[in-house]
C-alpha cells in the first residue's frame, strides 16, 4: 500500500534522476532516502543537502527561493517541490556537517546512515506530528526500523552524544502507538512481535 499517488511519486523520482544526471553533488535526505533504505514508500517531494559550491550551481540552473524562517532554499521542477538544505546554514537536530560525513552510497545516491536519517525524520515528525506529512514521517520511521540495516546501538550512542533524550522518548512513543500494519505490508500480529523486538532493543542500553 503506497501512501502517495503513484503518478506523483513517479514524476518526483524522474526529477530526482534529472538532478543526479546534472552531476550535482548532494546528500539525499527525506522520504526518498528512506525509500532507498527500506524499499517501501516513495516520496512526492525531493530533499537534498548541499555545500555552498553546489548551492551556487543550483542557483545558476534553477530559480531558488530562500526560506529564511526554515533556513533552506526551495524550487520547483515541473510541479515537484525540491527543498535544498545547506551546510553551515541549515539547522538539523544533528550538525549538517556530521550528517554529510556519515553517508553511504545506495543505488548511486549519497544517503545518511539509517540511524542518522531516522533522527532527521524524527525532527520532521516533531515539527508536524499532527499533519498528514507527520503520519507519513511515522511510516518512514517504522520502515527504517524494520527494513533497513538499522543499528540500534549506534542510534543510542548518537542520542547520548548529542543529548537527544527527547528523541529517544518520542521514538518509543511512535513505536508503541503505531498500529497501521497495512502501510508496512505486515499482518497485525507480526507487527506486534516486531514492535516488541524494537522496543526491547531501544531500551536495552538506556
Amino acid at each position: 500500500m503506497q501512501y502517495w499517488n503513484e503518478l506523483v511519486t513517479l514524476k518526483s523520482w524522474e526529477k530526482l534522476q534529472e538532478l543526479k544526471a546534472k552531476k550535482l553533488e548532494f546528500v539525499l535526505i527525506g522520504g526518498w532516502a528512506c525509500y532507498l533504505w527500506a524499499k517501501s514508500h516513495k516520496s512526492k517531494d525531493v530533499d537534498i543537502l548541499v555545500d555552498l559550491t553546489e548551492l551556487a550551481r543550483l542557483k545558476a540552473n534553477f530559480q531558488l527561493k530562500k526560506n529564511t524562517r526554515l533556513k533552506k532554499y526551495e524550487f520547483s521542477m515541473d510541479g515537484i517541490s525540491v527543498d535544498v538544505y545547506v551546510l553551515f546554514y541549515s539547522k538539523f537536530v544533528l550538525p549538517a556537517e556530521y550528517v554529510a560525513k556519515n553517508t553511504v552510497m545506495v543505488e548511486g545516491f549519497r544517503v545518511p546512515r539509517p540511524e542518522i536519517l531516522l533522527l532527521l525524520k524524527q525532527q520532521a515528525e516533531f515539527e508536524r506530528k499532527h499533519s498528514e506529512k507527520g503520519f507519513k514521517d511515522r511510516i518512514d520511521i517504522m520502515d527504517l526500523l524494520l527494513k533497513s540495516d538499522f543499528d540500534f546501538e549506534s542510534y543510542l550512542n548518537i542520542v547520548k552524544e548529542f543529548g537527544l533524550l527527547e528523541y529517544w522518548k518520542r521514538l518509543v512513543e511512535i513505536v508503541s502507538s503505531f498500529r497501521e500494519a497495512p502501510y508496512l505490508g505486515m499482518a497485525i500480529q507480526d507487527l506486534k512481535k516486531e514492535k516488541k523486538r524494537i522496543l526491547t532493543a531501544l531500551k536495552a542500553k538506556m
